[in-house]
């Protein structure tokens, strides 16, 4: 094999891996742009452009494996769905574009869109069942496009779409007024057009005579890796249309995935095909290595993600400052664990000191607002949450008197069972009113007098301390939640809201920011009711700026009293007519908020009282919270159009 046909070798492997490569890329970016924002129309455009390149190199792909020759000429006439379909979906994409910087089409962008998806069927048409625009021909074993008389009739209508399309970017770009805005429709600009440029039939130009020389062969290779890079530059500002999630998200989203998901399919379809044309490695045929080969790639490839995110993160995504405030929400991720996690802590906690004491039983309740609550049990206990509520007056009172000699309360006796109080470490230094519970233990006795050594006493406590410091862990978890439960739906800005500003506003109109979507409504007033007697959600709500409150407000004393107005109205809009029912499905919706919210029941008590099961409750309580939100939605309309 002389020096030419090496290279010629080569560089059809690397032609072969690029053209998988694409495939692969164009199919992920088309699932990730789909399954992120089906509803967004940038992302449905541009899925038709990201499907006319995945179907196009997808029948490469499919050559590069020499089927019969019946086969190959079906496939490349089956290339013609990405090849006739790419002026179109690029032309639409364009359109899209110009509308979401606020220059809807009047009736002749769209007419002409319909227009180009009709001549690409046409031309579709034409290619695959006939051979008036282009007749596959074999020539050296390989299968080409010769082009027909018609096929100038396709190639105007390609530079025509595609020059058209160049325009309308270019004047989406000019519509931005941010720099931010303008370099990302650049971005665009320069990226757009790749995709056709790619796939375009360029064979269909040359003599039929003349075979594929070393010349193509690397220019086809230049443009397959131009496609490659500009489909990951094609994605990066498409990924921002229509999203709510801030930029720094979006950008760490896809950078994660073009890694994980494209990256990890490139390496293994590399070590496929290069060690599968392999006769021999380390002594093995190359079809038996591959497995160990793959594997091994992949492995290794995660690991180096693994390493090198951080500093790619840091690097691309995150300044100083924004690397700093990163660093510290990361920590709080880290740092604070869930309600179960606590649970298995004071869980695990108990059993040891039921092995210690050689008992079964043992549990932790925690006082909670003039109730108490059995936090965590081990073993089965003679009583009910219910019989320690109904005896909470005295088990507070027994918790306060509690002697405490050097920092350690004793152990006293009730109902068979050694209760100790709990403190929190945060409040009244240990006094009698920092009590947030009691851990109780099984025994006839004071676990202190079975125990003969003060080590045995010291580890003791340690165990008793180390349930406290759980409990109040978790009430202080529980301060923390309800806090971010109140305040993360009062930001105003989301990644949508801040598109209307960065473009030119055209013929349409902002929304009103006082005014907020569905799915925001709900989450405030959810916050809203949550916190009905007092917390950020609605002493800070965005529904403090809604005209019915402030209208509201001009006959109460107080903000909050005006929005505790305004949810009490949206529920009597909720409220049937007739006698109130607490088990009458059509009073279902009415009695969940009016009991759970406005009167602060408990989850259990409610779906007692409803005759509903726990589950069912929460579910139908959406349904509630969402109709409560629609009202508020719907009287601030109101009042906005009177």
């Amino acid at each position: 094999m002389d020096t030419n046909e090496i290279i010629t070798t080569l560089l059809v492997l690397i032609n072969e891996i690029l053209a998988a490569g694409i495939v692969i890329i164009a199919a992920s970016l088309l699932l990730y742009n789909l399954t992120r924002n089906l509803e967004n129309r940038v992302a449905r455009a541009s899925g038709a452009v990201l499907t006319s390149v995945t179907l196009t190199y997808m029948m490469d792909v499919f050559l590069s494996l020499n089927p019969a020759p019946e086969i190959m000429e079906a496939a490349v006439r089956l290339q013609w769905i990405g090849i006739a379909f790419i002026p179109a979906a690029l032309f639409h994409l364009s359109d899209v574009l110009l509308a979401t910087t606020g220059l809807p089409s009047r009736g002749r962008r769209r007419a002409v869109v319909r227009l180009l998806y009709a001549l690409s069927t046409i031309f579709l048409i034409a290619a695959a069942l006939t051979d008036s625009i282009a007749k596959p021909i074999f020539i050296a074993d390989e299968i080409r496009l010769q082009g027909q008389p018609y096929f100038v009739i396709y190639l105007a209508y390609f530079l025509t779409a595609c020059t058209v399309t160049f325009i309308n970017v270019q004047r989406a770009r000019k519509r931005c007024l941010t720099d931010r805005s303008r370099r990302r429709m650049a971005y665009l600009q320069i990226a757009i057009l790749t995709p056709a440029l790619g796939i375009f039939p360029y064979t269909a130009l040359l003599p039929a005579s003349e075979g594929l020389n070393l010349t193509i062969q690397v220019l086809v290779n230049v443009a397959n890796i131009v496609v490659v890079i500009m489909l990951i530059f094609l994605s990066y500002p498409l990924s921002f249309f229509g999203s709510d999630i801030p930029d720094r998200v979006v950008k760490v989203e896809l950078l994660r995935f073009l890694l994980r998901g494209p990256g990890t399919g490139l390496v293994a379809l590399a070590v496929i095909i290069t060690t599968g044309r392999a006769t021999e490695i380390l002594g093995l045929r190359g079809d038996d290595f591959m497995p160990f080969a793959v594997v091994a790639a992949v492995l290794f490839w995660q690991w180096s993600i693994h390493l090198a995110l951080p500093y790619l993160e840091k690097w691309l995504v995150y300044g100083d400052e924004d690397d700093v405030q990163i660093s510290k929400l990361q920590d709080l991720s880290e740092r604070v664990l869930t309600r179960r996690d606590l649970q298995q802590l004071v869980e695990a906690t108990l059993e040891t000191m039921c092995d210690y004491l050689r008992t079964e039983k043992a549990f932790v309740a925690r006082f909670n607002n003039g109730d108490i609550n059995l936090t965590q049990q081990v073993g089965e206990l003679a009583f009910s949450e219910d019989d320690l509520q109904n005896e909470i007056e005295f088990l507070r009172e027994l918790a306060t008197s509690a002697e405490r000699v050097a920092g350690r309360s004793a152990f006293q006796s009730w109902e068979g069972y050694q209760l100790v109080p709990l403190y929190s470490k945060r409040t009244s230094n240990n006094t009698a009113t920092g009590i947030i519970g009691l851990l109780g233990i099984f025994l006839s006795q004071n676990p202190t007098d079975i125990i003969d050594d003060d080590e045995d006493t010291t580890l003791l406590y340690t165990l008793v301390q180390r349930a406290e410091q759980s409990l109040d862990d978790m009430l202080l978890q529980d301060e923390i939640f309800a806090s971010l439960e109140g305040l993360l739906p009062q930001f105003h800005m989301t990644r949508s809201r801040a598109d209307e500003v960065e473009y030119k506003m055209g013929h349409q109109m902002l929304r009103p920011l006082n005014l907020p979507e569905g799915e925001e409504t709900y989450e405030l007033v959810r916050a809203a009711l949550r916190h009905y007697w007092g917390g950020a959600g609605i002493t800070r709500s965005r529904l403090l700026e809604l005209q019915i409150v402030q209208a509201e407000l001009e006959k109460t004393d107080t903000p909050i009293q005006a929005m505790r107005n305004i949810i009490h109205e949206a529920l009597e809009r909720l409220r049937p007519d007739g006698e109130r029912s607490l088990t009458g499905p059509e009073w279902t919706l009415y009695n969940i908020i009016d009991l759970r919210f406005i009167e602060g029941r408990k989850v259990r008590d409610v779906a007692r009282r409803m005759s509903i099961s726990e589950p069912d409750l929460y579910r139908k309580q959406r349904l509630a919270i969402e109709s409560i939100a629609d009202s508020i939605l719907t009287m601030e309309r109101e009042s906005l159009n009177p």
